[in-house]
């Protein structure tokens, strides 16, 4: 749900980092405070599955970093979100911070839920698209799908994996989907 109205000034960094510790997840898309509830004991097993299986492959063999929620990602001055999953390869890692990361990770992974569905395909979608971020992943834990984008000439283009997602942002890093459900 969105707590600001849009008559007010859009929040920045500055006021997220303001708001109380409640347990709940908040973010800043566009200005606007969202809060999300925790995940589910399934949501968070497929966020741990898919975090072991990057990072078996990235971290590993040190090309990159795989991160995490809760995190702070900062897109923009007024988008501070939460992904799920976040790698960061070697050639950006000036990008994390001790606080956040100030920029655009090579991959954001988000894992729907109910109460998140719509913005992480519209809203989410959007600003990670305007961000530039080369590879999203909407992970559909219920339909036991992922919807691969890929930053095409500034535009996502929908990849259809099948039984495995091969990244596009690195070369040799596949996920089985079986491993992952």
């Amino acid at each position: 749900m969105a707590t600001e109205t849009t008559d007010r000034p859009k929040l920045t960094y500055e006021d997220y980092a303001q708001i109380p510790e409640d347990g709940c997840q908040h973010e800043i898309i566009d200005g606007v405070h969202y809060v999300n509830p925790a995940p589910s004991t399934y949501h968070q097993a497929v966020s741990r599955r898919l975090q072991f299986l990057l990072y078996a492959q990235i971290e590993l063999t040190k090309r990159g970093v795989v991160i995490n929620a809760p995190y702070d990602v900062q897109l923009f001055a007024h988008d501070i979100v939460q992904p799920d999953l976040v790698v960061v390869l070697n050639e950006r890692q000036h990008i994390i911070t001790p606080s956040r990361i100030q920029g655009t990770p090579d991959l954001v992974i988000e894992i729907l839920s109910h109460s998140t569905e719509s913005r992480d395909r519209q809203i989410k979608r959007a600003r990670y698209q305007m961000a530039g971020v080369p590879e999203y992943w909407i992970v559909d834990p219920f339909a036991r799908k992922v919807e691969q984008l890929v930053l095409k000439e500034g535009v996502y283009e929908s990849l259809s994996p099948n039984d495995e997602l091969q990244l596009t942002i690195i070369e040799n890093v596949t996920v089985r989907l079986y491993e992952v459900w």
